[in-house]
């Protein structure tokens, strides 16, 4: 009988050997975990800025009523469609809660519209012949950003003017509202680009005075239009 125990721990040893075997082939391998991709950070538009802008505007025509006072006779003269350049700064800040952007800003604008009033046989009444003029706004901004980008609405107090009263020499004494609305890019966490659009109403004023001309005198009234816009491109720092 000796010569069996070596054969049935031998016998005993491969089977062991393959039940070890067979159990590691039933158990599949746990394969390693995959990690999320990294999250990319959204940009922040909470906080102040300032920029510049530059872009194009234009108004209603002014128009001048001449009464020539000896004959009660009356006459109309119109100024071509203003429009041109008008270029400044704004400066403002922004409160940002999920996607939704709250914020004030406000602006101010040289303008160079031109829009000579045609007179048309009444040169010797033209009492001014300045153009430049100036504008600016107070408003709120409502946005909705989706990361770099921002759609948004504005409005709010607008003053100044966009054309030249022939009878003063400027209209920038006229008080209004501004609305409108653009979007917001961030190239950077700091600078960002715009496109904006703005209908401006001023209330303009209409302005009276006398002058003679040819030994006759005449009654001018004069009244810009009170609409307007501006479309422009602009560029901001946020701090």
């Amino acid at each position: 009988m000796q010569f069996l125990k070596p054969a049935i721990v031998g016998s005993t040893f491969v089977l062991l050997i393959g039940t070890v075997h067979a159990a590691d082939m039933a158990t599949p391998k746990t394969a390693m975990p995959t990690l999320p991709p990294p999250v990319q950070p959204t940009m922040e538009w909470t906080g102040f800025y300032v920029g510049l802008n530059g872009g194009y505007g234009w108004s209603e025509a002014l128009n001048v009523s001449i009464v020539e006072t000896a004959r009660n006779k009356s006459f109309m003269r119109s100024s071509t469609m203003p429009g041109g350049f008008v270029g400044g700064g704004q400066a403002g800040y922004n409160w940002q809660s999920g996607h939704w952007v709250f914020g004030f800003e406000a602006d101010i604008q040289y303008v160079d519209l031109g829009g000579a009033v045609e007179w048309n046989g009444f040169e010797g009444l033209r009492l001014s012949s300045g153009q430049s003029q100036y504008m600016g706004t107070v408003r709120a901004r409502l946005g909705y950003a989706i990361d770099r980008t921002m759609f948004y609405a504005t409005g709010g107090f607008a003053y100044g003017g966009l054309i030249e009263n022939p009878l003063s020499g400027d209209s920038t004494s006229n008080q209004g509202f501004a609305v409108g609305g653009g979007f917001e890019y961030a190239f950077t966490e700091n600078w960002t680009g715009r496109i904006e659009g703005l209908y401006l109403n001023l209330e303009s004023k209409a302005k009276s005075t006398s002058a003679t001309m040819n030994g006759s005198t005449y009654v001018l009234t004069a009244r810009p239009g009170d609409g307007a816009g501006l479309m422009r491109v602009g560029v901001n720092y946020k701090f």
